[in-house]
């Protein structure tokens, strides 16, 4: 396999990042509304367009303030240009952007129960087909991992068998997606099931990133595990709820599957 693994289309070879990042905002989209419906939304519609465009514009802002503060070593060092450096994005970033651009809304609107919920799904799926994307675009795409002799290790094109640590994430999606959705009807809270997403998800990254060789800022990790440390910090006063409430072996094989990333 080459990378990056162009997609035929007609006469056309279309970029894999661009073709799976935009069947995410796409299907997730599609997801979203179809969930919207089939579970009863409990906002006013005014309410929820007011919620979603929060979550945009702080994803959106989110995604590129922690991929600067990530690659800013590498475009000091000449690695990254500067067109790459203020175009790139990180997923951690996005969603805790989205939450803040959320919560922002959400004062704005006077509303205050718990909104996300119905994202949980949604955010599987996209983050699931762009993970994929990253992994068929290959080394251009800075989320490759480092070298292994693991039998899975892929060659991106340099020559050394790395970590896919894009399909680590890929495949973790579905077993939190598949948690999920064993869980929704049992939560103590409306919002639990975004918290535990989350808490998930920043749980899995700040380990999976030990695998990735991205420049370290101090105590030896990079900017984006900095911000999954503040994010894991803004959800600690749930984890008694969320976790020790009752066990739950869906729950503590996904955290197992967290621990396992960051000894391979």
């Amino acid at each position: 396999m080459t990378f990056p693994v162009f997609i035929p289309l007609g006469p056309w070879r279309l970029h894999p990042h661009l073709v799976f990042e935009a069947l995410a905002y796409f299907l997730a989209a599609r997801l979203f509304f179809w969930l919207k419906r089939r579970w009863a939304d409990p906002l006013q519609p005014a309410t929820r367009l007011g919620v979603v465009a929060g979550a945009a514009l702080g994803a959106g802002l989110g995604s590129r303030l922690v991929h600067v503060l990530d690659e800013l070593p590498l475009w000091a060092a000449g690695q990254v240009t500067s067109l790459q450096l203020l175009t790139g994005k990180s997923l951690v970033g996005g969603l805790l952007g989205g939450l803040l651009g959320v919560e922002i809304a959400k004062r704005m609107l006077g509303e205050t129960r718990s909104t996300g919920d119905l994202f949980v799904l949604p955010l599987c799926l996209g983050i699931f087909l762009g993970r994929l994307g990253c992994f068929f675009t290959g080394l251009e795409d800075h989320t490759y991992g480092l070298p292994t002799s693991l039998p899975w290790g892929v060659d991106f094109g340099d020559g050394l068998s790395r970590h896919p640590t894009q399909l680590y994430e890929a495949a973790f999606m579905v077993l939190v997606a598949a948690m999920s959705l064993a869980l929704r009807q049992r939560e103590a809270r409306e919002g639990d099931l975004f918290r535990r997403f989350m808490v998930l998800d920043l749980a899995f990254r700040l380990g999976v990133d030990f695998l990735k060789p991205d420049p370290r800022l101090w105590l030896g990790m990079s900017a984006i595990q900095w911000a999954c440390v503040a994010g894991l910090l803004y959800y600690a006063r749930d984890f008694p709820r969320l976790w020790l409430r009752r066990v739950q072996p869906g729950a503590v094989v996904v955290l197992l599957v967290c621990a396992t990333s960051v000894l391979l």
